[in-house]
């Protein structure tokens, strides 16, 4: 099961002359396989995709209302600046309207950052694994990524600050962790941020943050200052259930705000994504109903695995690590069956499986299916 595409080698490509050395070794990100594209492979009517981390409950009705009024006007361009929506999520994070910063998708937010504080030569220090992004926009800044090893499938804040040497410019770090799941609470990252040298950026990926029930959850908004090279990337992709979309957003200092909006592309996000951002924010029972699903169906993942042996990581995101024998030919057996999952193998953890927690009859499809191949594979030690 292909699980990234590498570039062809220089000698093959005739543009590779032509191309910046940092951009040369780098492989293109791979999105979970489409539901389409496996219908029409596998010729089936019925497809569970649980590879993507996508909210199962779909968009609030009042952002689809939104969507649909959006039509009459598709010949406009749309708000360059987001007036209206960086004014509702100043509102909503009681900061200013100069402390929000739109991009298509977080991951324009996290790319944007990056580009900013990151030069050739300088050091940028990530956790291992986690979203392979952070690296891929480091890399294509000709820095040089350090990766520091989970511990416990946790971030490791102790060895992240022991990595920072003269030459860092920017720590990446993702709460809750992806793939993993896991967190870092509130008094290790307060003791990480004081031995932290104020010139080194922190850039923290939020985009599960609406998912995580731990009380001693960091909300880093609760750290931003105005001296402090500290952003924080959020999605409307996960738990508003807007991922089709794309439209994210940062929080940060205003003087990196006014430098990200020079970086910024003219009309990044557009008028229906922010339209409907603008009417999930307002929709709080839709993310406390996502939340609660969320919570149901990780408890059934648990229970699942518990009862089968099989090992897991325990979550604060909407998806599960989940430990089988042959990692790889399992994933690929259950396209067969109409489930599509992620193999992590390139995050560096090929034994493992990350199940996004869909709705209830999807975890069915996905229990029945995997119970089927592993019995098929000769993999299955008991159970039903």
């Amino acid at each position: 099961m292909p699980t990234e595409t590498s570039p062809a080698a220089p000698a093959e490509n005739p543009f590779a002359a032509l191309v910046s050395p940092t951009v040369l070794d780098l492989k293109s990100y791979v999105p979970g396989k489409p539901i389409e594209e496996l219908q029409r492979e596998k010729g089936l009517d019925r497809v569970v995709k649980l590879a993507s981390n996508e909210n199962p409950l779909g968009p609030p009705p009042a952002a689809s209302a939104a969507l649909t009024a959006c039509g009459p006007q598709l010949h406009r361009y749309p708000d360059g600046y987001g007036f209206e929506l960086k004014t509702l999520l100043a509102r909503h994070w009681s900061v200013a309207v100069e402390n929000v910063v739109l991009g298509n998708g977080s991951s324009e937010i996290l790319e944007m950052a990056v580009r900013l504080l990151v030069r050739p030569g300088r050091s940028v220090v990530v956790a291992s694994p986690s979203f392979s992004i952070y690296e891929l926009t480091v890399q294509a800044q000709g820095g040089e990524v350090r990766r520091v090893p989970l511990h416990d499938h946790a971030v490791d804040l102790d060895g992240i600050l022991a990595a920072v040497d003269d030459s860092t410019s920017l720590v990446i770090l993702g709460n809750p962790n992806n793939p993993t799941g896991t967190v870092f609470r509130r008094r290790p990252w307060e003791a990480f941020l004081a031995a932290l040298p104020r010139r080194v950026g922190v850039l923290l990926d939020e985009a599960y943050a609406e998912y995580a029930d731990t009380p001693e959850f960091p909300v880093g908004r609760e750290y931003l200052d105005e001296t402090r090279p500290l952003l924080v990337a959020r999605t409307f992709s996960k738990a508003y259930g807007l991922a089709a979309l794309r439209i994210g957003y940062g929080l940060a200092p205003r003087g990196l705000v006014d430098y990200m909006n020079r970086l910024r592309l003219p009309f990044n996000t557009n008028s229906a994504a922010q339209a409907a951002a603008r009417a999930a924010l307002g929709d709080h029972d839709h993310v406390v109903r996502s939340r609660e699903l969320n919570r149901q169906g990780r408890e059934r993942l648990y229970r699942f695995c518990a009862a089968r042996g099989l090992e897991w990581v325990p979550s604060e995101a909407n998806f599960v690590l989940v430990r089988v024998p042959r990692a790889g030919a399992v994933a690929e057996a259950l396209l067969d069956h109409g489930v599509i999952v992620r193999w992590t193998a390139s995050f560096g953890m090929p034994e493992w499986l990350r199940v996004t927690v869909g709705s209830a009859v999807e975890l069915e499809c996905f229990e029945t299916a995997l119970i089927a191949v592993l019995a098929a594979q000769g993999l299955w030690r008991g159970g039903d």
